[in-house]
């Protein structure tokens, strides 16, 4: 049901609440504040198909942001909330946005970025003061419209960026539907019987709104008149106390979350009541097995997890007792068909690794970038892929390996750094850890860790010999790292994934080949 309707139905449900501070909004309360955007929207000139962009940490105005371009039929972008100026200014420019809403708290990136951002007609700051350079207070640029619809609603979609792991961000666009923004939409119709979402639930938002999965979770939740508790950070102890809290009922987390709540104190992670919940879906990365093993355990067989990308090209599905059978699996497909192909374009055996290719699923092209989007097409156009490496098994489920651009060459020898960080992971001294090819002058790349000691724990040299040597317990040593290097802080996405790009340009920025 179109947000609208639950704000006219029941204005008084609170529509999200914002998890540290207890700020609520009410259905009937959003759906004002889109209202008085869109009309600015449309007073500003801007209609269907074009742009906007989001430049915010999670907040209480957020989703009115997205709610307004929704109804206004245009595309927005959501910029990930923790890019430098130069980044954010790439980003803004490359989806050609007319106006640029950010907030107080990215106020120094944004004045630094606002320059460098010459098609953006409009500045706008979320608690703004009205001395922020270009940009004008928002709370007051949108106070003198009317809180009742724009005459002309349409449908607006998110023109999503790609994470820049691998490169520079890549949008993502999908066709927008000639629709009114109260039609059913097939995806959310599809996403919402995937993730077993429901009228009533109660709606755990762990993750920055800027990423898809989060958007399309609390777009749902919204559809749906549920509510959403929306954490601006995540933290793995106050998770657990805003389930039992607001009995939550549905979440959406990645593998990062379950590993951090697993490494709470005993006293401290099961201090908390967390009966209520009912599904918790994941996907975002491989998840290691021990640790979906133990969160099975803890919280019963009520993990449900997908594989798919913000392209949409593809997705599979498994439910615990699923993965139970295959552990490891990402699931069986439920959107496209999953092809294994070597590098000479030839269809892999059954359990040989390759790269994952899906057919005859969503179609998506990379914006503004054809050679981006031919580079994800077979030469028969029929099949896209995003370049992840993995093998099917005999009963066709999925499994992960890597992404391709992560893969190391060793004497010849492919190794995929996954399989290390999840054993790294599972070690009790790891927070968090990331697996890379390094310079080696005879094998051309080596395996080396970078490791976030967890809490307490002394790095230096025992710490060393002992992960690696845990390692070799699980691993065949040529998969293992020969060395281990301590990094306070991995720069890990909040999404979920390692930055790992940034991590290799320490290790190869003098030289000026990836081949030694």
């Amino acid at each position: 049901m179109y947000p609208g309707e639950h704000a006219r139905r029941h204005p008084d449900r609170a529509a999200f609440v914002m998890a540290t501070t207890g700020e609520t909004v009410t259905f009937g309360e959003l759906e004002a504040r889109a209202n008085r955007l869109a009309h600015l929207f449309r007073d500003r000139g801007l209609r269907r198909g074009d742009h906007v962009a989001i430049f915010m940490e999670n907040n209480a105005r957020y989703l009115e942001t997205e709610a307004a371009a929704e109804r206004t039929g245009l595309y927005y972008t959501c910029v990930n909330s923790y890019l430098t100026a130069d980044e954010v200014a790439y980003i803004v420019n490359d989806c050609q946005a007319r106006i640029l809403i950010t907030s107080e708290a990215k106020r120094d990136v944004a004045s630094a970025a606002a320059p460098l951002c010459h098609d953006v007609e409009l500045f706008l700051m979320v608690g703004g003061r009205g001395d922020d350079g270009p940009f004008q207070p928002y709370e007051e640029a949108v106070a003198p419209y009317p809180a009742a619809p724009v005459g002309d609603e349409q449908l607006g979609l998110a023109l999503l960026y790609s994470s820049g792991t691998t490169g520079r961000p890549k949008g993502i666009l999908r066709p927008m539907p000639d629709a009114h923004p109260g039609d059913p939409l097939a995806l959310l119709a599809f996403l919402q019987g995937l993730w077993r979402m429901r009228e009533g639930m109660v709606y755990l938002s762990p993750a920055p709104l800027y990423h898809s999965a989060p958007q399309a979770s609390v777009s749902l939740s919204l559809r749906l008149g549920a509510t959403s508790i929306i954490m601006e950070r995540f933290d793995a102890e106050q998770f657990l106390r805003l389930v039992e809290q607001h009995r939550v009922t549905h979440s959406q987390v990645v593998p990062t979350m379950f590993s951090r709540m697993l490494k709470l104190p005993d006293e401290v992670r099961l201090a908390y009541d967390v009966s209520s919940l009912e599904t918790i879906i994941h996907a975002a990365a491989p998840c290691p097995v021990p640790v979906k093993e133990q969160m099975i355990e803890w919280w019963g067989p009520i993990i449900v997890e997908y594989y798919a990308a913000t392209e949409g090209n593809g997705c599979t599905f498994c439910d615990s007792g699923e993965w139970l059978a295959h552990r490891g699996t990402v699931g069986r497909p439920v959107l496209g068909e999953p092809v294994i192909l070597d590098d000479d374009g030839k269809e892999c055996a059954v359990g040989t690794a390759g790269t994952v290719w899906f057919r005859g699923a969503t179609n998506f092209e990379y914006w503004r970038d054809p050679e981006k989007t031919a580079e994800s097409r077979d030469p028969t156009g029929t099949m896209s892929t995003v370049g992840d490496v993995g093998y099917l098994d005999d009963a066709g489920y999925l499994y992960l390996t890597d992404r391709r651009t992560y893969m190391i060459i060793s004497g010849g020898v492919n190794i995929y750094p996954q399989e290390a960080e999840n054993v790294l992971l599972t070690h009790p001294k790891v927070l968090d850890a990331a697996v890379i090819g390094v310079p080696n002058e005879d094998l051309g790349e080596e395996v080396k860790a970078v490791v976030e000691p967890a809490e307490g724990t002394e790095p230096g040299p025992d710490l060393e010999r002992e992960l690696i040597l845990f390692c070799r317990a699980h691993l065949a040593s040529y998969k293992c790292p020969r060395s281990v290097d301590f990094d306070p802080g991995l720069p890990r996405l909040p999404t979920g994934k390692l930055y790992k790009r940034v991590l290799r340009d320490r290790y190869w920025a003098e030289h000026g080949s990836r081949i030694v």
